[in-house]
């Protein structure tokens, strides 16, 4: 498959660049996969497509405030986005898990991370800089995936600190250019209501959508819902640069499926009934924990999962999901569940109508 073959223009007033005022409030574009046809609702008629039996899997991960901005010695601008810190697997699984350690206010403390830095090509080695006034870095090696290895250093300890001071790491297409107006609105809004496991560097979007409210509404009708985690990380927002799709590689993420949501999957499929995964990064952690007899295993570990067209899926019956970048690896997926010449005839139904694009946009389900 062609990289092109993914590709669909978008007007650039499409791109949401803010949320909406509530969140069940967005637009819902549903998709049949039997007969076709294509529907124009809001979120908050989600449970209408629902069934007493469904099981609806959510993504409890929580979006760390990874994204740091501050300035070299010299004055020019810095900014970077944390993607792991360097050290052992349980660390760089969680920020918490380090939370707990209490260094005096005069010792200073010292933590390696790799992250992305933007316009990385006017940094060298050993660059200084600062973000506020106690939290200092220090750029020390690239690394072979293009990334920068960096030294982060406080008076205290320098994860509270980036949680004080960091900006949610909003997708570039999102302007708001270090606003400190914005952070607190978009601390709480680019993030689930039911958030629970820190240690994604990017939301869930898909999941955005959902009020307590609501998820109480779908309970209330027989809807089981339960969770799973994985913590987004570069593996699902990387831009796709082989030509011949079938040749790009996703980095691993970390997922965990309980034991429950194992149980609670496979009970409905073998009654039955519909399995319905909010976003792609649920899709992919069910399917990847996929026996050879077909059956969900509880999984903690990681996936590089690649889903695209013509994989046989075995998990997930239906999505719920939002627009996404062209080209993307999302895209794919979405294209594999509904037929690429589906989802293509949406995304031009959601142009003409109007449908805001990307993390912060509209919603599309797909049954």
């Amino acid at each position: 498959m062609n990289l092109q073959d993914f590709d669909y223009h978008l007007p650039q007033r499409l791109i949401a660049q803010h949320p909406v005022d509530k969140r069940d409030h967005s637009r819902l574009m549903v998709l049949s996969r039997r007969t076709g046809a294509i529907e124009h609702r809001i979120f908050a008629d989600l449970p209408k497509y629902l069934d007493p039996g469904d099981v609806l899997v959510i993504n409890e991960t929580k979006v760390l405030p990874v994204r740091l901005i501050g300035k070299k010695q010299s004055g020019g601008k810095v900014e970077i986005l944390l993607v792991q810190k360097i050290g052992r697997v349980e660390d760089r699984e969680r920020f918490h898990e380090v939370l707990g350690q209490d260094p005096g206010k005069n010792e200073e403390h010292a933590s390696e991370w790799e992250c992305l830095v933007k316009n990385s090509g006017r940094f060298r080695e050993n660059t200084t800089f600062c973000f506020g006034d106690d939290l200092r870095g220090e750029f020390l090696a690239r690394v072979p995936s293009g990334l920068w290895r960096v030294c982060l250093k406080s008076k205290g300890n320098v994860e509270t600190k980036i949680r004080e001071i960091g900006f949610p790491p909003l997708p570039p297409y999102i302007q708001r250019n270090g606003d400190r107006a914005m952070r607190d609105q978009d601390l709480q809004r680019y993030q689930t209501v039911y958030a629970r496991n820190e240690g994604a560097i990017a939301a869930p979007t898909a999941g955005l959508h959902f009020t307590e409210s609501l998820l109480d509404e779908i309970r209330g009708k027989g809807i089981s819902v339960f969770p799973l985690t994985l913590h987004v990380g570069l593996g699902t927002f990387l831009p796709v640069k082989q030509k011949e799709v079938e040749k790009h590689r996703l980095e691993p993420e970390f997922i965990d499926i309980p034991p429950e949501t194992a149980q609670a999957v496979n009970q409905a499929r073998a009654s039955g009934k519909r399995v319905l995964a909010v976003g792609t990064t649920v899709t992919r952690a069910l399917e990847s924990g996929v026996d050879a007899e077909g059956k969900i295993q509880a999984k903690r570990g990681e996936t590089s999962l690649f889903i695209i067209p013509g994989f046989p899926f075995r998990a997930v019956d239906g999505l719920i999901t939002n627009f996404h970048l062209p080209r993307s690896t999302l895209m794919m997926l979405v294209s594999a569940l509904t037929g690429k010449e589906f989802i293509m005839t949406a995304y031009k139904e959601a142009v003409k109508k109007n449908y805001r694009f990307y993390s912060y946009g509209d919603a599309m389900l797909i049954i």
